[in-house]
């Protein structure tokens, strides 16, 4: 694995004690969405694979946990660095094996080695205290390392999302599986290979692939893992909360989402509309905190409709490769599919469907930026998370009504409100249940920021000193 940031799409594999293992007999396919086309064969770990894993984690936990928080600072900055120099590869290989725009991948592998920076530094920032004790005593609080990690990724962001499950874990002394998804493996390979690169133990991080229930029945079964950090659905998520439970293991979730956008009639027009326009094609509508439900304010909702529209209309789809490529495929040939009955289902509620609603002809898995309107409440698509390149449309008359609207549903990740009144938009950012508002903008990611739900969207937060926070567990120590 050497040559992985020179190659031009690597042979793939998995990690294991110091060992790409390239070759086993199960495979699984991974398919390049803006063509069809087969971009490699994707070895899965056996029962055997998972036990070594486990083995060489609970040996690098041991030796890592005692690691000076320079020596692991260390390796994060280098990592950091390994994947800015390498950061044209990684993005064309993200963008075959994933869909999203280049400029899209470039962005999002800056930003994990910008993650690995930061935790370098959280990394020193590990604190605890001393209790006031009457001469003679003394009582400690000390943070220390939860232990070995469970990490399981989803393939929206194939670069950040390892990235989000290894950088703090390695910054707290803990040691990771990590399995991605088998649609993206390139990317996670070379968040792994930048970390190696830069020194990281090779019994710290361990990179697995194989049928998803398997490798969390086996994983989350073993006592050797102490913590499970999960970004994906709630569906799912519920499924390892399940299976963690029976050895009570430390849970970080970030599950589904399906972000509420509160447009008031005082917003900032023109830069409202253009900012949702970007936002709802990024990665084709395939982010967890993509702004979907969009209660408009009935005295601009015709105006805004048709300014939203046009814009959207001009969005530029094809391979992400290409030059001037606004919106790249949806990720797998499931998606198209599951977007074309929540359209045909708003639709037999009553929706109007303004612009869009197709696939677009040709090879991968395109479809069109689309627009309902009039969305009644209880179609499915006001109720499930997209995860496309769909807006449902509703008017609304007041604050209160609007409010009840944006929290109706059991989630609370992300939501959105408009407007260029600073009482109002105090007003909104307390009523709304969500872990992340974004008043004015789109854009809730940032090293230094939480990020996680409410409700079931999940509980925890990565990114941050919140995310490191996540990796330790306390021990008080009471001394005579």
């Amino acid at each position: 694995m050497s040559d992985t940031h020179v190659s031009e799409y690597p042979k793939l594999g998995f990690y294991i004690d110091a060992q790409w293992i390239t070759s086993r007999d199960r495979t699984h396919n991974v398919i390049n969405p803006a063509t069809g086309e087969t971009l490699g064969e994707l070895p899965l770990a056996t029962t055997a694979d998972l036990d070594q894993a486990l083995e060489t984690a609970e040996r690098g936990f041991r030796a890592w946990r005692r690691t000076p928080a320079a020596a692991r600072a260390q390796v994060l900055r280098g990592a950091a660095e390994i994947l800015r120099q390498r950061v044209d590869v990684i993005s064309r290989n993200a963008t075959r094996e994933e869909g999203k725009t280049l400029s899209e991948a470039r962005s999002e592998t800056l930003a994990c080695a910008d993650l690995f920076d930061f935790y370098a530094e959280e990394a020193k920032r590990v604190y605890g205290r001393v209790l006031v004790r009457p001469a003679g005593l003394r009582s400690l609080v000390m943070k220390e390392p939860v232990g070995p990690v469970a990490a399981f990724a989803p393939w929206n962001f194939p670069v950040a999302n390892p990235g989000r499950k290894l950088g703090a874990p390695i910054a707290a002394g803990c040691s990771v599986i990590l399995k991605p998804a088998e649609e993206a493996p390139a990317s996670a390979m070379a968040v792994v290979q930048a970390l190696i690169d830069a020194g990281c133990p090779p019994d710290v991080v361990q990179l697995v692939f194989g049928s998803p229930d398997e490798v969390s029945r086996h994983l989350l079964a073993s006592p050797v893992i102490r913590k499970l950090s999960f970004t994906g659905s709630t569906a799912v998520g519920k499924h390892l909360l399940r299976l963690a439970a029976e050895t009570v293991k430390l849970t970080t979730m970030e599950l589904g989402g399906h972000a509420p956008v509160i447009i008031f009639e005082d917003c900032d027009f023109e830069k409202t509309v253009s900012t949702l326009a970007a936002a709802k094609v990024r990665n084709a509508g395939q982010v967890c905190v993509s702004p979907t439900r969009f209660y408009i304010h009935e005295g601009i909702y015709d105006r805004f409709i048709n300014a939203f529209a046009k814009q959207i209309a001009k969005t530029r789809v094809g391979d992400g490769l290409a030059a001037d490529i606004q919106m790249g495929p949806m990720a797998n040939a499931r998606r198209p599919a599951a977007i074309s009955e929540l359209i045909s289902d708003a639709v037999s509620h009553g929706a109007r469907l303004r612009i869009g609603g197709e696939a677009i002809e040709g090879r991968g898995y395109f479809w069109q930026p689309t627009l309902l309107t009039d969305v009644p409440v209880d179609s499915r698509i006001m109720n499930e998370e997209p995860f496309g390149p769909i807006v449902a449309a509703a008017p609304f008359a007041t604050f209160d009504e609007v409010v009840e609207q944006s929290n109706r549903l059991p989630f609370g990740l992300a939501s959105f409100a408009f407007t260029e009144n600073a009482r109002q938009a105090n007003l909104i950012g307390e009523a709304i249940e969500a872990g992340m508002v974004g008043i004015n903008t789109t854009l809730l990611g940032a090293a230094d920021a939480p990020f996680g739900g409410v409700k079931q969207s999940g509980h925890g937060s990565e990114d941050g000193p919140e995310g490191l926070a996540a990796c330790l567990v306390t021990k008080t120590i009471h001394q005579v």
